[in-house]
């Protein structure tokens, strides 16, 4: 036990506060113990308070030093390819793709630590601002004005407008530029001096030169059109305003971190739905420090072509490993239409139902046909073609009128199937290709017919497959992905464009409206920017 020293002068102090413990009755004694324990249990806690407010604090500065770990590393690896040594260096046109995803990449993560951080009394050097593009004089303006909505003063005098503010941003439509003149009058009250002035307007960029059509324009360029940046410096320099690179991929950069909320938003909505599908596709990545690449993976998740809402979302994962899919999938329960690859196999089960894919069963007897002209082949051809017609005549039925045709239709043929290819197993010598094509069908025979069962699922896996036709087309333009950071944002712009087109919106117009609105739409209000609700009547220029 600590042993406590205090002076006479104090201890007589102490005393002739308390009272005399042998004049107190047995109820005062009582009351007296009692406010004694009361005093230690206030003071206790305190001191669990204390205690766990400094566990929350260091809990937060444990969080923003392994995301400041996390982010330091990558910006170690950006700064090695765009400084590295030169037998380290990739070709002429590898580097001008690379230098987009590195300045992209950049601006990424200093928003995103600045995000974490502005609650924080972390006290940096101010980075040093990039210098605007000077805007030729030449270009049309276009003037905006912004004007107080009361233009009299809460003394109740008239406001005298005395001068404005102006100013420049950067527009653009294919193949010419135009300048947006923003204009603030100045109104002061000549009694009480109150100066008055319409506030500047909210940006998806804060003091950005570009318009929000100009953002969307280089996004829907580099994503939907699969132009690389280098390329749309080059066509901007051929409209009369040579843009750099650096600039573009800052743009990019931010607009991936602010319409990533939107992205996160769409995958909650796909998996709100009992039926999905799933398919994955392979694109390259740089190996930092390296001349080549290796193998990523983007993963696409859809509605099905029954369901109300049209949307797609992709996800970019390093590897081709069942964790990613589980990952995405933690937590929602229903049918996921997929091809027999091994990764999605862990998640089927009591949460998870298997769905087959019949396009991919055909597609062995339709190679096999192809190859040998085989008549085995051509007769299991035959009959899921039958399988497909009743398909297209109940394309257009709801999900109970879908389910009672295929019971009456196709039921009875995908029996008949099943039982010929089994028969004629027996026939086929192990190891061969016509082997192997019947082996596929019966061994998944089961997760092939659910859709029979079921008037909302459908009979393939064709609509995901559909999605993942613009990854196919972009990757022999952009040739790889600088990074995984750059993988994820791409996957997040690609999955808002690729749900536009599905809703039938125009994807320039959406992202040009979406963000002119982000910087003040209510964080819970944002399903009402997705593709899926997004009315065109809204559309806004800034």
């Amino acid at each position: 036990m600590q042993r406590i020293e205090v002076s006479r002068y104090q201890w007589h102090t102490y005393a002739m506060t308390q009272p005399d413990l042998n004049k107190l009755n047995a109820e005062q004694l009582r009351a007296l113990v009692a406010q004694l324990i009361g005093n230690a249990s206030t003071q206790e806690m305190q001191l669990q308070t204390l205690q766990q407010r400094n566990q929350s604090i260091e809990q937060r500065n444990q969080h923003l030093e392994a995301v400041n770990a996390k982010l330091s590393h990558e910006v170690l690896l950006l700064r090695r390819l765009k400084f590295g040594a030169q037998s380290e260096k990739i070709s002429p046109l590898q580097r001008s793709l690379l230098d987009d995803i590195i300045e992209a990449d950049a601006s990424a993560i200093e928003l995103e630590w600045a995000d974490l951080v502005k609650d924080e009394s972390i006290t940096n050097k101010p980075k040093a601002q990039p210098k605007r593009v000077a805007i030729p004089a030449e270009l049309p303006r276009i003037k905006i004005e912004h004007e107080p909505e009361n233009t009299q003063c809460r003394c109740g005098c008239r406001l005298k407008r005395i001068g404005e503010d102006v100013s420049e941003k950067l527009d653009y439509t294919p193949g010419v530029f135009s300048v947006e003149q923003h204009i603030r009058g100045k109104w002061v009250c000549t009694d009480c001096e109150t100066l008055t002035q319409a506030p500047v307007p909210a940006h998806v960029i804060d003091k950005g030169l570009p318009t929000t059509g100009l953002l969307a324009h280089v996004l829907v360029a580099k994503y939907a059109d699969h132009l690389p940046l280098y390329r749309q410096e080059q066509i901007f320099g051929r409209a009369g305003l040579p843009i750099a690179r650096s600039t573009l991929a800052d743009w990019v950069g931010r607009c991936g971190v602010a319409l990533q909320p939107l992205a996160d938003a769409l995958r909650q909505t796909i998996l709100s739905h009992p039926v999905v599908h799933a398919d994955e596709t392979p694109v390259p990545v740089l190996e930092p420090g390296k001349k080549k690449t290796h193998r990523a993976y983007i993963w696409a998740y859809c509605t099905t072509p029954y369901a109300d809402t049209k949307a797609v979302v992709y996800d970019f994962a390093p590897t081709r490993a069942g964790e990613h899919a589980r990952r995405f999938l933690e937590g929602w329960q229903g049918k996921l239409i997929c091809d027999d690859y091994s990764g999605y196999k862990a998640s089927f089960g009591q949460r998870i139902t298997e769905i087959g894919c019949m396009a991919h069963a055909r597609r062995k007897f339709f190679e096999l046909h192809e190859a040998s002209k085989s008549t085995l082949a051509a007769t299991a051809l035959e009959h899921i073609g039958r399988l497909y017609e009743v398909e297209r005549q109940v394309k257009a039925l709801d999900a109970d009128q879908r389910y009672a045709l295929r019971q009456q239709h196709a039921k009875p043929i995908a029996d008949a199937l099943h039982t010929w290819l089994i028969g004629n197993r027996q026939k086929v010598p192990d190891g061969t290709a016509t082997a192997k094509a019947i082996d596929y069908s019966l061994k998944r025979w089961s997760a092939l017919t659910r859709y029979l069962d079921d008037g909302a699922v459908p009979i393939d896996n064709n609509q995901v497959e559909n999605q993942i036709r613009p990854w196919a087309l972009g990757r022999s333009n952009w040739l790889f992905a600088g990074s995984l950071r750059s993988g994820q944002r791409a996957a997040a712009v690609m999955s808002l464009i690729q749900s536009a087109k599905l809703n039938g919106h125009d994807p320039y117009a959406y992202l040009r409206d979406v963000l002119a609105r982000l910087p003040t739409h209510k964080a819970s209000a944002i399903n009402e920017l997705l593709p899926n609700n997004w009315q065109p009547e809204t559309v806004g220029k800034m």
